[in-house]
């Protein structure tokens, strides 16, 4: 008897430790949760929420908040940060953004998920289960990055996909989700008309307390796609024309003079669910 493989989008960020580059995301994740307003009591799900950057966030607004993210060392991490700062009202666990079953129906008030769900494969049942487990008159708040943007996050995917072997046949890119058109497809196969889906351009912020060339280290260390991306340059002897590229890439942007502090421009997908 064999097992089963692994899931490879599991394996992805499983790969390495994402809390690593997570913690450089601190701020923005917390400013995020104050403009997109979480109420007090209200139900809030994380999807694809990795160790808290935004749940952590909004428990702290009082909010009864449950993370879920495919990476079980994600989820150790943020049930351990939630212990730490006192939150009870902050739970994660283990779950597939694809089938969140056994959430329920209309269970949450707000569900969120910045540059989480969009890494998810089939999409459109991505859609559908963020709808399904949204009560009708409550909201989906999405972060998703945006394909051929020229600041940070786009250019490290675009740069490392040039370096790393092609993708599988049907593969879909996770960058497709930070297209208007391509948002408003997917919702719809869900039931939810275009008019109850806007859109913002919106920042992140990476605050990171060494120079650039540092935290590319941390990026080819401990940051799956780009650890992936590597593995696949030091087989074809290329691995210093990529860390060159990235190094250039974070220099370029970094807007401190003394650490790392690199704007990243996202789409802010908001959709009002069930109403008129």
């Amino acid at each position: 008897m064999t097992n089963a493989p692994l899931n490879p989008n599991k394996a992805l960020w499983e790969k390495g430790d994402f809390t690593r580059i997570a913690a450089t995301m601190r701020e923005s994740g917390e400013a995020l949760v104050q403009r997109i307003g979480i109420a007090r009591e209200s139900r809030v799900l994380d999807l694809g929420c990795g160790d808290g950057t935004t749940a952590l966030p909004a428990a702290k607004l009082g909010a009864n908040v449950v993370g879920v993210d495919i990476a079980r060392n994600l989820v150790e991490a943020g049930n351990r940060r939630a212990r730490e700062l006192g939150r009870a009202n902050c739970t994660f666990r283990e779950g597939d953004a694809t089938n969140l079953h056994p959430l329920p129906d209309d269970g949450f008030d707000v569900v969120v998920s910045i540059f989480g769900a969009m890494f998810a494969p089939k999409p459109f049942d991505v859609a559908k289960e963020m709808v399904r487990v949204t009560r009708p008159g409550g909201r989906i708040v999405m972060g998703n990055w945006i394909p051929n943007d020229p600041t940070l996050v786009a250019q490290i995917l675009r740069i490392s996909s040039a370096y790393a072997p092609p993708p599988p046949e049907g593969f879909v890119s996770p960058m497709a989700w930070g297209v208007e058109s391509n948002v408003i497809e997917r919702f719809g196969g869900a039931g939810v008309p275009a008019e109850n889906i806007t859109f913002a351009r919106d920042t992140f912020v990476f605050n990171f307390g060494g120079p650039p060339a540092r935290f590319v280290d941390e990026f080819r260390n401990y940051y799956g796609p780009t650890m992936n991306a590597f593995e696949a340059a030091e087989k074809n002897g290329r691995a210093a024309d990529l860390q060159k590229e990235l190094e250039e890439l974070f220099s370029r942007h970094n807007t401190s003079t003394h650490a790392t502090s690199i704007p990243a421009t996202f789409l802010r997908v908001t959709v009002a669910v069930g109403q008129a």
